[in-house]
């Protein structure tokens, strides 16, 4: 088993998606390279955003639209599961409050964590089944919190909710933004006063702690919610933001710090050990959905941050899913930093806690990685099927873990 330094990076020369898009003649030069090139630098933001252009493209949402008319599996299971949820249905009714508290007393979180999961929810099920009723659900409840939220606070978990719940509330919206009865004015002014500042706040301050205290789902959250604002508002300055933290960030979530340690296995299999590994697998793989957030909605404005520094997030992406399928990897001592003096703690060896804990975020890199660029990706594709077809908010645990993401990945990414 071999390691690379977390100082040793690679240093090849790449182009970026988007350079592709100029120079080599649009989509198909791209997709036809993607498995090739990668960005190493932060490139400047779109000249034009793409709409819908988050989570999901148009693509994405016409392909998912014609397949489950056809009645075709994977992607009729997945709408299956989708109808079947109890936030789906058009008969939800939003609870918007205009204080939300994550940490502490008084919490109420759950309130908008569960509208986001059924506006979401609904949202896609107007936009694969054409349901006016499911529109009109969405609608209400988005403009309900837009003209409602004013602050998100509590102890150092409001950081979590704001980033959590601001790329979630932006996919929403987004997927909402040309239906008349949306107020898309509103949804974009609430995202950028109460969530945008404590997303700032967080990836320059990290609460005034020391640099490498929070782990790595702190700032990838709040990464995803920078961007996604920046592409919901044609924000260039935002989406740059998000990308440089991404590509160069000083925290835990940007992707050499989220990645320290590099492998090859004895089947030839690249894998990356990922920040949290030592801590449980539960948030480890809540990693892998928050990662996979920002280079989805990266790679639908252009940007292929799944390819970054040598695909170094697939490598992590085959050692969670490697580790959590019952297989043996390496790992490397895990030391950082802790509070405000910077106290080092360390993790010695991979925690097993939460082993083999499903989350819906698999579809969503296998898809990618194996179906778009050709990429052999052995255990991400196995866990991706082992759990397929993938569920959405609330499918997965009734608190705030079963809603870390989004899911229902079989429906919007089976090519």
């Amino acid at each position: 088993m071999s390691r690379t330094s977390p100082h040793r990076y690679l240093q090849e020369t790449e182009l970026s998606r988007r350079g592709l898009f100029r120079t080599a003649g649009g989509l198909t030069a791209a997709l036809a390279l993607g498995s090739t090139f990668a960005a190493t630098t932060a490139d400047a933001a779109p000249s034009a955003f793409t709409h819908p252009g988050m989570l999901h493209n148009a693509g994405d949402i016409n392909r998912a639209k014609v397949r489950v008319a056809e009645g075709t599996d994977p992607w009729l299971s997945g709408w299956n599961k989708l109808v079947a949820n109890a936030r789906s249905q058009s008969t939800w009714t939003p609870r918007a409050t205009a204080t939300i508290i994550r940490g502490g007393t008084g919490q109420n979180y759950s309130l908008l964590y569960q509208d986001i999961a059924a506006a979401y929810q609904n949202a896609l099920r107007w936009r694969v089944g054409g349901t006016e009723a499911n529109a009109q659900c969405a609608a209400r409840i988005l403009n309900a919190w837009a003209t409602t939220l004013t602050s998100v606070t509590g102890n150092a978990d409001r950081f979590l909710a704001a980033g959590l719940y601001g790329w979630q509330f932006a996919n929403a919206v987004e997927l909402m933004r040309d239906y008349d009865a949306l107020d898309l004015a509103a949804c974009q002014d609430m995202l950028v006063k109460v969530f945008y500042p404590l997303n700032n706040s967080f990836l320059t301050n990290h609460n005034d702690a020391c640099i490498t205290n929070y782990w790595a789902n702190w700032d990838l959250c709040n990464m995803a919610s920078v961007l996604a604002i920046g592409i919901l508002n044609d924000d260039g300055a935002k989406y740059d933001q998000a990308v440089t933290y991404f590509k160069s960030g000083a925290g835990n979530g940007s992707l050499a710090h989220a990645v320290p340690y590099l492998y090859t296995d004895s089947a030839g299999y690249a894998l990356g050990q990922w920040q949290e590994s030592g801590r449980d697998q539960g948030h480890t793989m809540m990693g892998m959905g928050q990662m996979g957030a920002i280079c989805e909605m990266a790679w639908n404005q252009g940007e292929d941050l799944y390819s970054y520094d040598g695909r170094r997030f697939m490598k992590a992406a085959q050692y969670v899913a490697k580790y959590n399928l019952g297989g043996d990897v390496p790992f490397t001592t895990y030391t950082w930093g802790t509070g405000q003096s910077c106290a080092q703690s360390s993790q010695t060896v991979i925690s097993s806690t939460s082993r083999g804990q499903v989350r819906p975020v698999w579809a969503m890199l296998h898809y990618h990685y194996n179906r778009r660029v050709n990429l052999d990706d052995k255990y991400i594709s196995q866990m991706c099927f082992s759990i397929a077809p993938e569920g959405g908010g609330g499918d997965y645990g009734s608190d705030s873990g079963g809603y870390d993401q989004l899911g229902l990945g079989t429906l919007m990414y089976a090519k």
